[in-house]
């Protein structure tokens, strides 16, 4: 009889636990979107890129003496999957995403050396600033702002898609957030960014 009744007391508590995991999952991944980022940015630069980021997570397997928790558990098994996988991954493989990617892609070799002479650099934004007109030839002035102007339209294009993937438009903020930092960590020595101050620096 205690068996069962400390059964019963154990099935709020597993809902209460549920209902939490349901609503922590929820929030913008930023492990994850970090580790995308990452894997897109060293691409486009044509850096080495790294090996795809493991999924697996070690999970816990604890045993249910009762009967209504092991009911209880199987649901769990249901609901969260969902949910967690949505905080344990960010998809960058979306038939759109690769398009950006790859248009990005072909853009970067004109605007290397743009990025190596100072003229145009990262901003704070996540965006290609142009830093200094005067470092760019009269002839090619306008190419350098047609091509800030189609890269930032790309990154723009990026950071919405990636969110709209994943099933949360509203992370677009903290996607474009995440990309800023991560390209200007990632830039290429002589490439300059912005720090978190507004000034320039060259890596």
């Amino acid at each position: 009889m205690t068996r069962q009744i400390t059964g019963w007391l154990g099935i709020p508590l597993l809902l209460l636990v549920l209902s939490a995991c349901v609503t922590i999952n929820i929030y913008f991944p930023a492990a994850a979107a970090e580790e995308a980022a990452r894997t897109i940015v060293r691409d486009v630069l044509n850096s080495e890129a790294p090996a795809e980021p493991g999924s697996q997570q070690p999970q816990s397997h604890n045993a249910l003496p009762s009967p209504w928790l092991i009911a209880a558990g199987r649901v769990l098994h249901l609901v969260v999957p969902a949910a967690h996988a949505a905080q344990a991954n960010i998809d960058i493989n979306t038939p759109a995403i690769r398009a950006i990617r790859a248009s990005m892609q072909q853009r970067q070799g004109q605007l290397a050396a743009f990025y190596s002479s100072g003229a145009v650099g990262f901003d704070l934004r996540g965006d290609v600033a142009v830093r200094d007109l005067k470092l760019v030839s009269l002839k090619d002035r306008n190419l350098v702002n047609k091509l800030v102007s189609d890269e930032n339209a790309d990154r723009a294009s990026l950071y919405r898609e990636i969110a709209r993937a994943n099933g949360h438009p509203e992370w677009e903020g903290q996607v474009r957030e995440t990309f800023a930092r991560v390209w200007a960590e990632e830039a290429r020595p002589g490439y300059w960014y912005q720090t978190s101050g507004g000034s320039w620096q060259q890596r």
